[in-house]
């Protein structure tokens, strides 16, 4: 009788360690889908989870931290709880644990560098990961001088350390210094360790996208970039081809971008998108629409950044009637939702069609409140037409939203003054502009030439 009970007892006992452990295995794998980057996916369903965990007093594993970390990266005002999980993961002991330093670090990196910084230099061991975080977290803040001081002090540097590097520079224009190091790195064929130094496409395709804004000297690197992909042997898939035709339409080169667009291999909306938003760009609109037929003929839906170069095709080429149809084609036949840059396109081109009326109309009717580029575009169309009565009717409220930083605006209305004779008040803005340190920048319209391209 006494064994019957030890072995019903010890029976119960595995009963209930499978049972938590089945609970446990479902409730972290749980954590990892609603955390996963599916259409599906619910960040802040896997912190509840992850905190119900926490309260039912259930063990936790590198995956359930690792998920509810990534989860918060989705949240907004974030910190609090990405703090909350930072003190749980000490009590838990797995500070140490390589992974889940690396993704706290990164999660932090992107949110509150300061505190990246602190927990950089508390940690007892740092692997390459870590260090390239930080070289992209002090680009993120400017302080490029001491990005390349961790980059020049990591024991050991990878492709995605170079590329880093490289892009910082590139993102700060700083050209000479990205164009050095990037030759450096096709150069060192081997780290310090002896580990080949093969860049790859996705290391070679994050510089290939900034070549788009470096003018002349991106078409060169870019076409550098080109032929080491030839000489390399790399295959022309979708992704690695349309940062090719995008870097090449932006530069202005249509002839080569076109060439590698019809090498690639099932060309998808962004590899068209490219090609249209390069030729709208480089004002050849016809070229554009033209683009544009063919993508819809090739059976490719149209995406809303398509539209907007298409549109800012029409106002470079003054094609009036041409925009107000794929205005129009935007949500009657693709159900899309048409954003602020399309209206303000629209304005655009009416306002230099010198259909100011009709460009008011569409500030006045659009869903979205005009922000400063809408007005200073209607402002600059009113210059260009000598519409000084027209201008005067807005530009009390452009005064209201208008910052040291929208230096043009500023200009463009003083000089508007001068045209409608009201020279006490041009004096008037200018003495403002040097009170406020207004800093006059390159004018700002809706087109697709600064774009960033999202490969999908």
């Amino acid at each position: 009788m006494k064994q019957q009970s030890i072995r019903f007892r010890d029976a119960a006992i595995k009963f209930c360690s499978f049972q938590s452990t089945a609970h446990f295995n479902s409730q972290s794998s749980a954590i990892r889908e609603a955390s996963s980057s599916s259409f599906s996916s619910s960040p802040l369903k896997a912190l509840n989870l992850y905190s119900r965990m926490q309260r039912q007093s259930l063990p936790f594993d590198t995956f359930s931290i690792l998920s509810a970390l990534k989860s918060c990266t989705n949240l907004p005002h974030n910190l609090p709880i990405i703090r909350h999980l930072h003190a749980h993961i000490l009590k838990l002991g797995f500070s140490p644990h390589a992974y889940v330093a690396t993704s706290l670090l990164s999660v932090y990196a992107s949110t509150v560098f300061r505190d990246a910084r602190i927990l950089f230099d508390e940690m007892p061991l740092r692997n390459t990961v870590t260090w390239n975080i930080m070289i992209t977290g002090y680009s993120r803040q400017g302080d490029i001088k001491t990005a390349r001081i961790v980059f020049d002090t990591m024991p050991l540097r990878n492709l995605a350390s170079w590329s880093a590097m490289v892009v910082a520079y590139m993102d700060h224009s700083l050209w000479n210094q990205g164009v050095a190091l990037f030759r450096q790195m096709l150069s060192s064929t081997r780290n310090s360790n002896y580990e080949c130094l093969n860049p790859d496409q996705l290391t070679i395709g994050s510089v290939l996208s900034r070549c788009g804004r470096m003018g002349s000297v991106g078409s060169i690197i870019g076409k550098s970039i080109h032929a080491f992909a030839i000489k390399n042997i790399w295959e022309l898939n979708v992704e690695f081809g349309t940062r090719l035709v995008d870097m090449y339409a932006k530069c202005g080169l249509l002839q080569n971008a076109c060439s590698v667009f019809n090498m690639i291999k099932g060309g998808n909306v962004v590899s068209w998108t490219a090609l249209i938003c390069g030729a709208a760009q480089h004002g050849h609109g016809e070229e554009a629409l033209k683009m544009f037929e063919k993508m819809r003929e090739a059976g490719v839906k149209p995406n809303e950044l398509t539209f907007t170069g298409i549109l800012a095709a029409c106002v470079r080429s003054g094609l009036v009637d041409e925009g107000r149809r794929y205005f129009r084609m935007i949500d009657e036949e693709y159900e899309l939702r048409p954003r602020i840059e399309h209206f303000g396109c629209m304005v655009d081109l009416f306002g230099k069609a010198g259909m100011l009326a009709e460009a008011y109309e569409v500030i006045k009717t659009m869903p979205f409140k005009a922000n400063v580029v809408v007005w200073g575009s209607f402002l600059s169309s009113c210059k260009l037409h000598g519409e000084f009565e027209m201008a005067e009717k807005v530009i009390d409220k452009v005064m209201e939203m208008v910052r040291p930083e929208n230096g043009g605006v500023y200009s463009l209305i003083a000089d508007l003054y001068v045209l409608g004779g009201k020279l006490s008040e041009a004096e008037r803005l200018r003495e403002l502009m040097v009170k406020q340190n207004v800093r006059k920048v390159r004018a700002s319209s809706f087109t697709c030439a600064a774009a960033p391209l999202m490969i999908s």
